[in-house]
């Protein structure tokens, strides 16, 4: 189905106990508003409104669903509640905190604390190819920080990418657009399928999805990483598994970023995720260590192997 532009709610519509004072932006799967709450603080209201389901015509507040994608739309919209009733539990710095949601105009409304600054990828637009060591270290140290505390919820993100990870002023990184999380952690939970985007999903999108799990968002932080070095995402993870093209970090930014850095690029991306790092904490711990690893030798099928064990070691 084509893709159709959905007319956003006009400013100065009273929604419950907001007034839009204008839209900040569109997608494709959401309409965001700045809006005022009742005390005039400024907040963010995300809208559910796919636009390849649903169309909302000017001067519309409800959207007009064709019969054959009403049931679509229907799961989309409880897929979306559920998620803002699971990101209303966490309270952390570098994760987006939900203070309301609510049901109206025959969709769904997420409330979210207005904050200004702009994503990972803007600041990787701006900045292409001047991206510091010290920057990268920092914004990722921190914004893992905020992931730990997801997946200590049961919740995996499942669509981290610069895009979604938003820099306040002082460039203290937020997790945002969480439009893929699920509670796939949770054994009596059941797998939905997650959205996910090119270049930074995990192999294991791809598949039957068992294999789902904190290795797989950990997979998108190092094509995360290896943007702020490239200024655009590594190949697909699916056509890597045709025909792996992807230079190695340690290979093609050799003396210009810390051999730590770029060897801990390769390790989350590696295909196998059973040779990733298997949680958040155990890769914090090695970007954030000092003590600079041994130089790998010539035979690039050895070191990395070696490196992921020395790595994995201290923490099993």
């Amino acid at each position: 189905m084509a893709q159709q532009a959905n007319h956003p709610l006009p400013n100065g519509y009273r929604l419950e106990e907001y007034t839009i004072e204008r839209q900040l932006s569109l997608g494709g799967f959401s309409i965001v508003y700045l809006a005022a709450d009742a005390d005039g603080r400024q907040v963010a209201i995300k809208e559910y409104l796919p636009n390849s389901l649903a169309l909302r015509g000017e001067g519309e507040t409800r959207p007009n669903i064709d019969a054959e994608h009403l049931g679509a739309f229907r799961y989309g919209m409880k897929c979306f509640f559920e998620e803002g009733r699971s990101l209303a539990r966490l309270s952390h710095p570098n994760v987006i905190r939900v203070l309301n949601f609510f049901r109206a105009n025959d969709t769904v409304y997420m409330v979210m604390p207005y904050e200004e600054g702009r994503t990972l990828q803007e600041y990787i637009q701006k900045h292409h190819g001047q991206i510091s060591e010290r920057f990268i270290r920092g914004v990722f140290t921190r914004m893992l920080n905020g992931l730990r505390e997801v997946h200590a919820h049961k919740l995996l993100h499942l669509d981290l990418k610069p895009s979604n990870i938003y820099l306040r002023n002082d460039n203290t990184p937020v997790l945002i657009d969480f439009g893929a999380a699920r509670q796939t952690l949770a054994s009596d939970q059941p797998i939905l399928k997650p959205m996910y985007t090119p270049g930074f999903a995990s192999p294991e999108h791809y598949g039957k999805r068992d294999n789902l799990g904190p290795w797989s968002d950990i997979y998108s932080v190092g094509a995360a990483m290896y943007a702020c070095l490239a200024g655009s995402s590594p190949p697909a993870a699916d056509e890597r598994l045709k025909e792996d093209h992807l230079a190695p970090a340690m290979q093609r930014w050799a003396g210009q970023y810390s051999e730590r850095l770029l060897e801990i690029v390769d390790w989350c991306l590696n295909l196998d995720h059973l040779c990733r790092p298997q949680s958040v904490f155990s890769l914090q711990k090695a970007l954030v260590e000092t003590v600079i690893p041994p130089k790998p030798n010539r035979h690039p099928g050895n070191w990395l192997g070696r490196f992921v064990e020395k790595l994995n070691k201290p923490i099993l």
